[in-house]
């Protein structure tokens, strides 16, 4: 039963992500800001740091499948999030292996996690022509608020899963 708590968790982030934006006052949400919020590779994150041991890839697995769920969900292009995700969970974990878990670790890859994967779906977007704004409006006007709003997740989200996540990747060893 212990199995699906991240799977349920990850699931409900997905689809609170996806009315987050009408919990922010209208007048910001019209502005020219555009907050992309991350919330499920927030979480994966503290996977990743809390849960993953050295042999286990559980943040890896499920950055693929919750990417692509956004992807079929969020976007009509397949395999964007999905590769985004996993990339960005995998250089976190990596990361992870030269730092110790605490919370300024982090908040600090917490940060470069969501610059990474925002500005990975900037390029890729870019590319086929999806993203139609320039390097520096996009820097300005949606990297540096959507991180800011992530980060603001992270600081809510990291004392209520941290302790759960070590519990229950310590009972993953011992089952």
């Amino acid at each position: 039963m212990k199995r699906l708590f991240l799977p349920l968790i990850l699931f409900l982030i997905v689809i609170l992500e996806g009315v987050s934006l009408e919990l922010l006052p209208t007048r910001l949400v019209t502005g020219e800001l555009l907050i992309i919020p991350h919330w499920p590779l927030v979480f994966l994150v503290c996977i990743s740091i809390f849960y993953d041991k050295e042999n286990t890839y559980t943040s890896v697995f499920y950055a693929i499948i919750f990417g692509m769920l956004i992807d079929v969900v969020y976007t009509g292009i397949l395999g964007v999030y999905m590769f985004t995700y996993a990339l960005v969970i995998y250089i976190v974990r990596g990361l992870k292996k030269l730092l110790h878990a605490n919370f300024y670790v982090t908040l600090l890859l917490g940060f470069l996690g969501i610059a990474m994967a925002d500005f990975i779906i900037y390029i890729i977007f870019s590319v086929i022509d999806l993203a139609d704004m320039t390097l520096v409006h996009y820097l300005v006007y949606r990297l540096l608020p959507s991180i800011l709003a992530n980060l603001l997740f992270l600081l809510v989200l990291y004392p209520l899963v941290r302790k759960p996540l070590i519990k229950w990747g310590d009972e993953q060893l011992h089952s």
